[in-house]
């Protein structure tokens, strides 16, 4: 019988097969595999284009041993390759990195969101009274401002830049309250800035935490804690003293601050108390720009009823006016306008209700400094006293605000 046994290649490149005939027999031991079909070894050559290259599977070896033949296992071991390991260094911090980086990014952008909330209040408080002081009819101002608001809005859905909401009957008509307050909120706004200055308009506007108090005990049956009643004591002693103190001091201007703060805070209260049902689409962007929409056409009819059409080029140059400034000052106050309310509740939707409190302190102080340093507003020592008291208890209540309130 032909041998038909094969033979590991001494070569150090890729082992090839061998007849056992073209190989002297080293080891007498070593038996030729196929005269023994009892101890058959899983070997299985394997080929490359017809020729034999390789062995796949276990090769074993057989010796004689008394009462039969025993099989010794073959160790194969592929051609070593040398492979170059280079070390590099990683740093400890790596996986800290990206989250550190995101934070960073986060940060810097909310920093500019207040910087643009601040930016356009001022702006729009400096432009509003330019216009307010010339042309004194604040009914034809705020529907103004209104509709450059409404321009924007539908501007923004038609373009997609903002999605359009979906909007149900029984929605509008839990809104309109909202848009009501929101319209008599910014004309006696309005009213005061055109009276008095702007920096006392702001001082007084700093009751604002004293009727939120007062309505949220009346309508909501929420009992303030001892701590923000405490924090609205400084607020109601700084406001009298920077009112008695005031050069620009009259009631109309006052008391048109005064309820500015009314209608505001009833709004807030009222959203509480409505609970308008919001869907993915109704969020606060889109809620304040259908009540800015309804407050077009509520205040439209009362505007023209009682200040007339005093808006026209021909009024306005009738009157003695610059037509492009006013008009140029106009547009620029009601940009504003719509911009940083937009701004502040996408500030509202990234932080806490306390830190958009405290930011609105800080905001009110920025607006009060500007306009007495654009102005020139005479200030005396004992109404920045008085202001100052003001906001600093402006400033403690939004602190101690985050202590929920019994709910009797």
């Amino acid at each position: 019988m032909q041998s038909a046994a094969f033979a590991l290649s001494p070569s150090p490149s890729t082992p090839v097969l061998r007849s056992r005939s073209s190989i002297p027999n080293p080891n007498p031991r070593c038996a030729i595999l196929s005269a023994f079909p009892t101890a058959k070894p899983s070997v299985s050559p394997i080929r490359r284009g017809g020729a034999i290259t390789g062995i796949s599977g276990p090769l074993r070896a057989l010796s004689p041993r008394l009462g039969g033949w025993d099989t010794a296992p073959v160790s194969f071991s592929p051609p070593k390759q040398d492979v170059a390991v280079r070390a590099t260094s990683v740093s400890e911090n790596a996986d800290e990195n990206p989250a550190k980086n995101s934070e960073l990014v986060q940060t810097l952008l909310l920093g500019s969101l207040f910087g643009l909330w601040y930016l356009f209040n001022i702006y729009f408080n400096i432009y509003n009274k330019q216009v307010l002081k010339v042309f004194p009819n604040p009914l034809t101002i705020t529907t103004c401002q209104f509709l450059v608001g409404t321009v924007l809005v539908l501007f923004m859905w038609a373009t997609n830049f903002y999605k359009k909401p979906k909007i149900t009957s029984s929605q509008l008509v839990a809104i309109l309250p909202l848009a009501m307050v929101h319209t008599l909120g910014n004309l006696f706004t309005n009213m005061s800035l055109g009276k008095v200055s702007v920096s006392f308009t702001h001082t007084i506007k700093a009751m604002e935490p004293f009727f939120s108090v007062l309505l949220s005990a009346m309508f909501l049956g929420e009992q303030p804690s001892v701590w923000v009643l405490c924090s609205l004591a400084p607020i109601v002693g700084g406001v009298a003293l920077a009112s008695m103190t005031e050069a620009s001091f009259n009631w109309a201007g006052f008391w048109s601050a005064m309820a500015s703060n009314v209608t505001f805070q009833s709004r807030n209260v009222l959203s509480k108390k409505v609970m308008v049902k919001k869907d993915e689409s109704l969020d606060n962007i889109n809620l304040f720009s259908i009540i800015t929409i309804l407050s077009l056409f509520l205040l439209t009819p009362v505007m023209l009823f009682v200040e007339g059409v005093k808006f026209t080029p021909s009024y306005i140059q009738s009157a003695g006016l610059n037509l492009n400034q006013l008009y140029l000052r106009a547009l620029i106050s009601g940009l504003c306008f719509h911009a940083y309310q937009q701004v502040s509740y996408i500030i509202l939707s990234k932080v806490s209700p306390v830190t958009h409190s405290v930011g609105n302190c800080v905001k009110r102080v920025v607006v009060i400094v500007t306009s007495v340093l654009f102005f020139r507003t005479p200030v005396s020592a004992i109404n920045s006293i008085g202001t100052g008291i003001a906001l600093a208890g402006v400033f403690l209540y939004s602190r101690v605000k985050k202590i929920k309130p019994k709910t009797a």
